[in-house]
């Protein structure tokens, strides 16, 4: 079926009926864009007006689908193909617009997966199932595009297309683990004990320490060497507290405020705000927290924060030789040599670099147990 010559054949009819499209298109109750759409070629009267439109440009339904006056003699066999190709052209129509369909869904739940990553938070479990859910429409629409697929073929392409997307799925959430260190969505177990949440995922454990609180931090546990025994636990925030992060600022000669500051900014109890001085002709550092030393001594924390910034800086700052601690409410010295002398294995944390190992093992680890704490801390701390 030729639309273009079907539009042309309309335009003349058109004209020799002396009416204008817009003219054509109200007797039909139809827009003009209509009628210039069909006079373009680019589309098909509906066959609900199609008499209607033959009877205002008086030619037969059988001259308008031929785009031209069928002679008497051809009449019937131009009938039967004018036919022939409308149910042809009908047939396609109604495929296009089942294909159009089709990709809308496969789009929408394309759109649901992206909703779903960007809504809800990577922890909350709404986040998987709706990608999940968008995933399975997404392949809904995918198989049923092309209407010719058997149903073998059907399920053979959804189940690809449904794993495929799936281990993407996967893989965009475990590089958002890796880069922003956050619980993973598709987790197929979940253990929530006293001190962390524990997320297996596929690719990764992810463990979600000092949950709901200032120090919350994740561990991602790429190669699943850690259980819930051996992963390192500590009161503070590790990835900005622990010796990874901070090593960065090991500097010789205290007296460098930009390095001082951002060493003392990374350790605990900056998160309540403080001041530092710098006493360089006794080398001296002090630091003045906005707070009570009480308000944050359950469990030992403060005993754990100091001895733990005092390891920190007395092994990074090469040359200092006493820390002052002033809260609201008391003040803690420090020395070196005290450290030096009192902390057990201080001299294998520390000799020309620090050993970050060895800063593990001696002071990470240790800060859990209550009773080193607060007898190390005793014998040190003025």
């Amino acid at each position: 079926m030729d639309q273009v010559k079907i539009g042309k054949y309309i335009a003349e009819c058109r004209r020799k009926q002396n009416l204008t499209q817009e003219e054509l298109a109200e007797k039909l109750g139809i827009t003009y864009k209509a009628v210039s759409k069909w006079e373009c070629g680019k589309g098909l009267p509906d066959a609900s007006i199609m008499i209607s439109l033959c009877q205002i440009l008086k030619i037969s339904v059988n001259d308008l689908l031929s785009g031209e006056k069928v002679d008497q003699d051809k009449y019937q066999k131009k009938l039967e193909e004018n036919i022939i190709d409308t149910i042809d052209y009908s047939n396609k129509k109604v495929l296009a617009k089942n294909k159009l369909i089709y990709e809308m869904i496969m789009f929408f739940g394309l759109g649901l997966i992206f909703i779903a990553f960007t809504i809800y938070p990577s922890d909350s479990s709404w986040g998987s199932i709706h990608s999940t859910m968008g995933l399975l429409i997404s392949t809904f629409g995918f198989i049923n595009i092309k209407k010719d697929r058997t149903i073998l073929k059907k399920l053979f392409l959804g189940i690809s297309y449904f794993m495929l997307g799936f281990i993407l799925l996967v893989v965009i959430d475990y590089s958002n683990v890796i880069l922003n260190k956050v619980a993973p969505r598709f987790s197929y177990s979940i253990k929530t004990t006293e001190s962390m949440i524990i997320y297996k995922a596929p690719l990764c454990n992810v463990y979600r320490i000092n949950r709901n609180t200032k120090n919350e931090y994740y561990i991602v546990d790429t190669k699943k060497s850690y259980t819930e025994d051996t992963i390192p636990i500590t009161p503070f925030n590790r990835d900005k507290a622990g010796i990874d992060n901070i090593s960065k600022f090991k500097n010789k000669y205290v007296g460098n405020n930009s390095n001082d500051s951002h060493l003392i900014d990374s350790l605990p109890l900056a998160e309540y705000g403080y001041v530092f001085e710098i006493d360089s002709k006794n080398l001296k550092l002090t630091i003045n927290y906005h707070i009570t030393d009480w308000y944050i001594n359950e469990n030992a924390y403060l005993e754990k924060c100091l001895l733990y910034n005092t390891i920190s800086i007395f092994s990074l700052i090469d040359n200092v030789l006493e820390i002052n601690y002033n809260f609201s409410g008391k003040s803690y010295t420090v020395s070196r040599s005290q450290v030096e002398n009192l902390y057990p294995n201080f001299d294998k944390i520390v000799d020309q670099e620090i050993n970050k190992d060895n800063f593990n093992k001696y002071v990470e680890n240790k800060i859990n147990d209550n009773t080193f704490v607060l007898n190390t801390f005793n014998k040190i701390f003025i």
